[in-house]
């Protein structure tokens, strides 16, 4: 079950940013290890909620899907990715103290399951596409031309030009990471950090590659094929791992693609099944017919229509509608009346030698 981010801070789901950060701070003053505070899973909680709610998209995400893209699961973040340290720090100091939120983290977390230990992992990209309703219901597959960070394709991602070496990085001696120690109002910590001047390799290329300029990934379209499910909703999204921005180190975040179904003239969904409205004549619903019907395949079905149909009642296809696993739902048939516009002196006769038999 998704977590309740505005239960966790204590505030309300109308909250403003001001009131989030406001309470977040109050908490973590409370639960910090190194305040006096003992309970850490308590404060890992209210960090990650704050990352949520802090960020006006992923917020946006949550309060639809109850989780986050960027998260890939439900209901968190993965780690303190989507943590604004600036932000926080930004008035969270006493006494003009250099405050580094970050490098209490890179400390506390710097063991085992820590930052410091998880494989980096590029940015997640998140797109809209509309597709006709039809498309929604049977799939179909769509290609796109999307601007990112990718790969590069002449040095494979090693920055190096084809054949040079690839030299130990001075800067972190071929580690990928930077050890740095830094004072702050609770006392000197230490962070880990990538290394810059290596992109957290470890190696620096003797000769840099001329398309990426040393990288290993720069930015540029690339065609991307979606497959899309038969009977995908609107607003439903699909996943792509690793379809979403490269790294020189680690690997790729994913994709994001939400779908938008364009409404259909005739057709309407309502779960597995299909609806439409079918106008019969007035003496049709009476005396019965058989009406034929163009289904959303385009094949043509013949209805029959019972005697003494009224108005609004239903007739069902069956495995005419969405397909689901296992099969496919219904088309539901939705009776229309039509009554005419005016009557010859024959009909209108007729209908009161009707009307005189008490019909």
């Amino acid at each position: 079950m998704a977590k309740d981010y505005y239960n966790v801070l204590g505030v309300d789901k109308k909250a403003s940013q001001d009131e989030i950060k406001k309470a977040f701070r109050k908490l973590a003053h409370k639960y910090h290890p190194d305040k006096g505070g003992t309970d850490e899973s308590k404060f890992k909680e209210i960090t990650e909620a704050y990352s949520i709610l802090s960020d006006d998209k992923k917020r946006r995400e949550y309060d639809t899907y109850g989780q986050t893209s960027s998260s890939g699961g439900q209901g968190g973040a993965q780690g303190f990715g989507g943590f604004d340290f600036n932000g926080f720090q930004q008035g969270f100091g006493q006494g003009g103290a250099e405050f580094d939120f970050g490098d209490i983290f890179g400390e506390m977390f710097s063991s085992g399951r820590g930052a410091q230990n998880r494989t980096p992992r590029g940015r997640d990209i998140s797109i809209d596409i509309e597709i006709p309703f039809k498309d929604a219901v049977f799939g179909t597959t769509r290609t796109i031309l999307l601007a990112k960070v990718s790969t590069c394709n002449l040095c494979r991602g090693t920055g190096a030009k084809l054949g040079t070496e690839l030299n130990t990085c001075k800067t972190c001696n071929g580690s990928g990471r930077v050890h740095e120690a830094r004072n702050s109002i609770l006392g000197q910590f230490t962070s880990v950090r990538t290394c810059t001047a290596c992109d957290g390799s470890g190696k620096i290329p003797k000769e840099k590659c001329s398309e990426c300029k040393g990288h290993g990934v720069h930015r540029k379209e690339e065609e991307i094929k979606i497959n899309i499910p038969a009977g995908i909703d609107n607003g439903e999204m699909i996943r792509m791992p690793q379809q979403g921005e490269a790294i020189k180190t680690g690997i790729a975040g994913d994709l994001y693609v939400k779908m938008h179904v364009k409404p259909h003239t005739i057709f309407r969904r309502d779960g597995s099944n299909l609806i439409m409205n079918l106008s019969v004549k007035l003496t049709d619903s009476i005396l019965g017919t058989v009406v034929p019907v163009e289904t959303l395949e385009g094949k043509i079905l013949e209805v029959k229509v019972p005697p003494m149909k009224r108005a609004e009642e239903h007739l069902r296809v069956a495995g005419k509608g969405i397909p689901v696993e296992g099969g496919r739902g219904d088309l539901i048939i939705r009776l229309e009346v039509a009554f005419p516009h005016k009557l010859s002196g024959k009909a209108k006769k007729a209908i009161e030698e009707l009307q005189s038999e008490g019909l």
